[in-house]
């Protein structure tokens, strides 16, 4: 595992990507590493709205529950300590507002996955609301055509594979070194 002390961070982490490809495990594992709070952005809206993102969803909406989130990401991200690790749920980073407020105010992870680790990691939760009752395959397919775009635009990607979590951290971890290294030299070009 690396040492802590290689990267020093100055705004909040957001992990970005589709459903199953670990924002919240490697979220969590990056936060404990880093020493920094970990939150997950679809926990704080349940809070807030006090019921699942699934009742969310059925009882208000998509387009309602998308403006609870904003509003809950932009909280999250201003909220003191500003270091943390924000995990979002798979729409978030689609949503325009969102995406510039954490582009502007964050530093972007997008974990990509292939179709078939979505899958297996999906196929048996049921706290998936556009996965329930249907073809998860198909939706995630679609997804991956619709969003991989638009998650592109994220600071950093990290392919992610199944493998052991300490792996895909180590790579993450890699990349924010990577990204912090190039921000530092383009400084220095200034």
């Amino acid at each position: 595992m690396r040492n802590k002390k290689q990267i020093t961070l100055t705004k909040p982490i957001v992990m970005v990507g589709l459903m199953g490809a670990g924002k919240t495990s490697i979220g969590r594992a990056l936060a404990r590493h880093l020493g920094i709070p970990f939150v997950d952005s679809d926990k704080e809206i349940e809070k807030a709205a006090g019921c699942s993102v699934v009742d969310i969803f059925a009882m208000y909406g998509e387009q309602e529950f998308r403006r609870v989130e904003e509003k809950v990401i932009e909280r999250l991200i201003d909220t003191p300590p500003l270091v943390k690790v924000i995990s979002t749920g798979e729409g978030a980073f689609i949503t325009p507002a969102v995406r510039k407020i954490v582009l502007d105010k964050a530093l972007t992870v997008w974990l990509k996955a292939d179709l078939e680790l979505l899958v297996k990691r999906t196929n048996f939760r049921h706290t998936r609301p556009q996965l329930l009752n249907t073809d998860s395959r198909k939706i995630l397919a679609q997804l991956i055509n619709e969003r991989y775009d638009t998650y592109a635009l994220a600071n950093i990607m990290v392919e992610t594979r199944d493998e052991n979590i300490h792996k895909t951290l180590n790579k993450v971890l890699s990349a924010i070194e990577k990204h912090e290294q190039k921000g530092k030299q383009n400084e220095n070009n200034i």
